[in-house]
């Protein structure tokens, strides 16, 4: 086998792999967004409009925090902890409670 077979042999390879590694790539960014979706799906569901607005606006200056107050919001959901729909001041009650745990836990 020449040189010449070899570098093409390693360059379809390569193509392979990359092409494999953007089709991962696509599939896990599909799956993120469903996920996503069917998480605003929940949220819709729980929080009043106002409640969404703080949110959102939560979402904006603390993504990190907002996504872990949205999977605890769901988690009572479908614990049944959550029995209507929550108010923007029953929300920020909630949102006051994690964050004096979350400070709480940092000291």
């Amino acid at each position: 086998m020449s040189d010449v077979e070899l570098e093409r042999i390693r360059q379809e390879r390569m193509q392979q792999m990359m092409q494999q590694a953007n089709e991962e790539s696509f599939q896990q960014q599909m799956q993120e967004k469903e996920i996503g979706m069917q998480i605003h799906a929940i949220i819709n569901k729980i929080l009043s409009p106002d409640a969404r607005e703080r949110l959102g606006n939560l979402r904006t200056a603390m993504p990190e925090f907002a996504r872990q107050v949205e999977i605890l919001l769901i988690q009572l959901y479908q614990a049944g902890r959550l029995p209507k729909v929550l108010s923007d001041k029953e929300f920020k009650e909630i949102l006051v409670q994690i964050d004096s745990k979350r400070r709480g836990n940092v000291k």
